[in-house]
């Protein structure tokens, strides 16, 4: 602490339990965000090591590793970037289930696509008409979804335009 007063050995604990808990995330990550963290060489060695080992205590101790290293890096960045991959994963699933959520009720209700028109003035009315009707005639006949799909596309594609 700043003010001079010791660290509990408790608290100290819970530090190490976090920055390996960090780690192990560090471990989970896909190759492409992986690469996309700054980390000094050994502890890039060690996660990527990590990442190979198959046994589980060996991969146990090689996280507890990864703790140890942890504790000289700063892992302010490192949690920023994890965050902001969670944040934007949170508002991908959430456009996914709104565009879904429209194009059931497109699908349940013929008056669903003047509430749309309301929400989306700029909404491309005739395309969306086909392909709800399409959609419609092709569950009917027990057909591949491929309008299906194309409505949820446009769906989705309204909501990200609205979005950005």
């Amino acid at each position: 602490m700043s003010d001079g007063t010791p660290i509990s050995k408790t608290q100290r604990k819970k530090e190490v339990h976090a920055l390996q808990a960090l780690g192990e995330e560090l471990v989970a990550l896909s190759d492409d965000r992986f690469a996309a963290i700054e980390l000094p060489e050994r502890l890039r060695d060690a996660v990527t090591e990590a990442r190979r080992i198959k046994g589980f205590e060996a991969r146990r101790r090689q996280l507890q590793y990864i703790g140890k290293l942890m504790r000289g890096v700063d892992p302010a960045p490192i949690r920023a970037a994890l965050d902001a991959w969670r944040a934007r994963s949170r508002s991908d699933t959430a456009a996914h289930q709104r565009a879904e959520a429209w194009r059931e009720q497109l699908l349940a209700d013929n008056a669903a696509l003047s509430e749309l028109l309301r929400t989306f003035p700029h909404a491309d009315v005739p395309r969306l008409r086909e392909l709800t009707g399409a959609a419609l005639r092709e569950r009917e006949a027990g057909q591949p979804p491929r309008a299906f799909r194309q409505l949820y596309q446009a769906l989705r594609a309204l909501l990200e335009e609205r979005d950005s």
